[in-house]
């Protein structure tokens, strides 16, 4: 270990771990990273298991909000960070979606909340819990987000205010529509295939006029092409995009939610 000669005990003792701490073993610079900024799950370690992420599970954190997706469902959650050795966690908002990994979604809502302490690496994170349960994440490029236009949006959740309901499981899939270039708008309302008029202003995206085929809907179906028929007729839409899912909200708070499926040609 380098010595430091004529300097004050304290000094020295940080200049000295800093000159061991600060290089790898090849003697290149290291830069751990900041815990602010987007993050990719791999995996979590809790009561001697392993578990795996899919492929979506991912952490934005910022200065006092985080915001993510649990690997099906989306969440936010406020975070008060203690420099970078822990930050507190108090979860907010999810969708309630019926997901495929269910058994990771609920084991990682468990341990993303309360006080977390934070274990730095090169492009890793790794979150660890009172108990000794884990989050391993790696450093994830911010992803470019989803154009409104030309993207084909499949609906996955209807808002009704603070409630995030999932599309129930008869009907997922089958809502979708696209706004072409020049708004023209198109798809399916969940049973019925619609066409209208889009307007896009800035924030907000105006429905004309909905012309549909007219076979008749029943059942879950029904009930997502009647909610939606209302919503697309209410007027101006607040549209935001984040990632690949697109947020539509009235001004009653009504709306929807939905993922990018493809570029339309």
């Amino acid at each position: 270990m380098r010595t430091f000669r004529n300097l004050p005990t304290g000094l020295a003792l940080v200049l000295a771990l800093a000159a061991c701490g600060g290089r790898s073993e090849d003697g290149a610079a290291r830069t751990l990273p900041d815990p602010v900024g987007p993050w990719a799950v791999e995996s979590l370690t809790t009561g001697g298991r392993t578990l795996h992420a899919p492929d979506a599970a991912r952490v934005d954190i910022g200065q006092d909000e985080a915001k993510g997706n649990y690997g099906c469902n989306g969440f936010t959650a406020k975070v008060v960070l203690d420099g970078t050795s822990a930050l507190t966690v108090t979860p907010g908002a999810t969708t309630t979606m019926a997901c495929e990994d269910q058994a990771f979604e609920t084991e990682f809502a468990k341990l993303f909340t309360g006080r977390l302490t934070i274990d730095r690496g090169p492009d890793r994170l790794t979150l660890k819990t009172a108990d000794g349960s884990t989050i391993a994440m790696t450093a994830k490029p911010p992803a470019a987000d989803a154009p409104l236009i030309v993207t084909e949006w499949t609906v996955d959740s209807l808002v009704s205010g603070a409630t995030v309901s999932s599309v129930p499981a008869e009907a997922a899939g089958r809502a979708r529509f696209t706004i072409a270039a020049d708004g023209a708008a198109s798809g399916s309302l969940g049973c019925n295939r619609f066409s209208a008029k889009a307007t896009v202003d800035g924030p907000t995206v105006t429905f004309g006029p909905l012309t549909t085929t007219r076979m008749a809907c029943e059942g879950p179906a029904g009930e997502v092409e009647r909610t939606l028929t209302e919503l697309f007729g209410s007027g101006p839409l607040t549209w935001k995009i984040q990632d690949r899912t697109l947020t539509l909200t009235a001004p009653d708070g009504k709306g929807l939610t939905a993922g990018a499926a493809s570029a339309a040609e």
